[in-house]
């Protein structure tokens, strides 16, 4: 998508010459929602998604930033979320404070993606099995129904990831994650967040013996981060 909006924006100033321009694709401190909002893309949802009354939420957003005098568009008005609540009701940590107003400190996706240090402990047993972000509150938003799978090859699951066992990605080594991983956003978490968010997640799981097989192989992990949580995780087991 990114270089695709690239193309875009080198279009842009081949068409209209000699003024300034960056693209930005989830590359930049951008508030995108408020920005797509005013150009008229869709409402904010009491998630605090960006929604668009043709495809929901399941997009990306992509700026150009330009000094060219290009035309203003209309501002999106009108909130079409109504009475339904059920975005804030199934978050599995009530990381909503209320519509519109969400607690970062204990979204999932801020915990298992930006958060550097331990998950605070009390929200670990709410996150289940999520390792990388979380789409509770988009999986539930009836706006969601119009939006479509991409065909888009980048888009694609890679490596298995869309059907692997959480103790097997576990046992990766930083240089198959590193691997497996390139191309991709979850490299964003980094090897050592990414064994936290699978020792969580592995804590969360059925007591089977290939889990608590191998959450004792990372029992003397050289990282005191990874150290605690498998420490947690194993006592979730009895062990």
């Amino acid at each position: 998508m990114r270089k695709r909006l690239a193309t875009l924006a080198t279009w842009i100033d081949e068409a209209v010459s000699g003024y300034d321009y960056r693209a930005f694709v989830d590359s930049a401190p951008v508030l995108e929602r408020g920005l797509a909002q005013r150009a008229g893309l869709g409402w904010i949802g009491k998630n605090n998604m960006l929604i668009h009354p043709k495809a929901g939420s399941y997009f990306f957003l992509g700026e150009i930033f330009t000094s060219a005098p290009l035309p203003v568009d209309e501002p999106f008005e009108k909130q079409h979320c109504g009475s339904c609540s059920a975005c804030l009701e199934v978050c599995p940590t009530d990381a909503f404070v209320g519509a519109h107003l969400l607690d970062a400190r204990r979204c999932i996706s801020y915990l298992t993606i930006e958060l550097k240090g331990p998950i605070p402990e009390e929200l670990r047993a709410k996150m289940g099995n999520r390792v990388f972000g979380c789409d509770d509150c988009q999986l539930v938003c009836p706006w969601n129904k119009f939006s479509k799978a991409t065909a888009e090859n980048d888009f694609q699951p890679r490596h298995g990831l869309d059907n692997s066992e959480l103790a097997e990605l576990f046992l990766w080594t930083e240089a198959q994650f590193l691997k497996r991983t390139e191309g991709s956003a979850i490299r964003r978490t980094g090897y050592e967040n990414w064994l936290r968010n699978l020792a969580v997640g592995l804590g969360n799981a059925p007591s089977t013996i290939p889990v608590i097989e191998a959450l004792k192989q990372r029992a003397d992990h050289p990282s005191e981060l990874v150290r605690e949580h498998v420490a947690w995780a194993l006592r979730r087991h009895g062990q």
